[in-house]
């Protein structure tokens, strides 16, 4: 109850600091859109045909019109655009009454940022108001080996950023509406990968082998023998030995007396991907 009180409470916050008031219908927004760099614009100018071609806008935020040369359009909506074309050429008497249209074809900066373990990783444009859940939806959701969370980065007016941690669970099983959060513009969203990772057992146990674990719940040395099987009869529980190869690929054996742990003696210990416990016959 805690761990849930403290989510909703952060979560309200991210809300609350980051996203402005929700716009109500695709055509609203693209009105309001901001242009900016490496958008694609279509231009058109009821008879004016040598300005009706796509224009790609540049870095600083302009195009390049024939006849016009260098205009800002960077932070102009799609309106105000149509306007300044149309201004600029009754200004230059290049045609009395002019129609300008402008279309935006590519709204390449005004994108989020898809990673992780979904179907389809990339950038998606931000067309409308989008959640959270339809953006996984048009992904194609998440892969088999997604871990439990989704992990939302934004960055706030101040240059500051903040982060969210949304439990998978809570979203797609217990459809908690609130955890549905509406995205921005340059959102990164990272759903990590739990990898199924193995851990080999061998020797004097009832079920040697390997076992198959998530890489977010691999399991302690206790909790590794217990799966499989507990110790055999034969068992000597002071002298296991774990097998692992450290990050330099040097293989080290670290050895464990699995009896001292059990009698709260010793910590147990925490294992890791591909570790290979081997447990051997007692001496007689």
């Amino acid at each position: 109850m805690i761990k849930s009180k403290y989510l909703i409470t952060g979560l309200l916050g991210f809300l609350l600091i980051s996203f402005p008031a929700a716009i109500n219908s695709q055509d609203e927004f693209v009105y309001e859109y901001k242009i900016g760099p490496s958008d694609l614009l279509q231009l058109t100018v009821i008879g004016f045909d040598d300005l009706n071609r796509q224009y790609r806008v540049s870095e600083d935020g302009s195009i390049n019109l024939p006849y016009l040369g260098e205009t800002e359009v960077g932070g102009l909506t799609r309106g105000e655009l149509e306007d300044k074309v149309s201004r600029i050429l009754q200004e230059k008497n290049f045609i009395k009454d002019p129609q300008v249209s402008v279309h935006i074809v590519e709204y390449m900066s005004k994108r989020i940022y898809l990673l992780g373990a979904v179907e389809n990783t990339g950038p998606y444009e931000l067309l409308g108001r989008m959640t959270l859940l339809k953006l996984l939806s048009q992904a194609g959701g998440l892969s088999p080996d997604a871990g439990n969370q989704i992990i939302v980065t934004r960055q706030l007016p101040d240059g500051e950023k903040t982060t969210l941690r949304i439990p998978v669970d809570e979203l797609l099983l217990e459809t908690n509406a609130s955890l549905d959060i509406p995205l921005q513009p340059d959102d990164i969203i990272n759903v990590p990968a739990d990898k199924i990772v193995f851990i080999y057992v061998t020797g004097q146990v009832n079920n040697p082998g390997a076992l198959e674990v998530r890489s977010s719940n691999i399991p302690t040395l206790l909790r590794a023998i217990a799966k499989a099987g507990g110790f055999a009869e034969k068992a000597a529980k002071g002298r296991v030995r774990i097998k692992r190869t450290n990050e330099t690929g040097e293989e080290i054996e670290i050895k464990v007396d699995v009896g001292a742990i059990m009698k709260g003696k010793e910590k147990d210990v925490q294992l890791q991907a591909d570790d290979v416990i081997i447990v051997p016959e007692k001496w007689f």
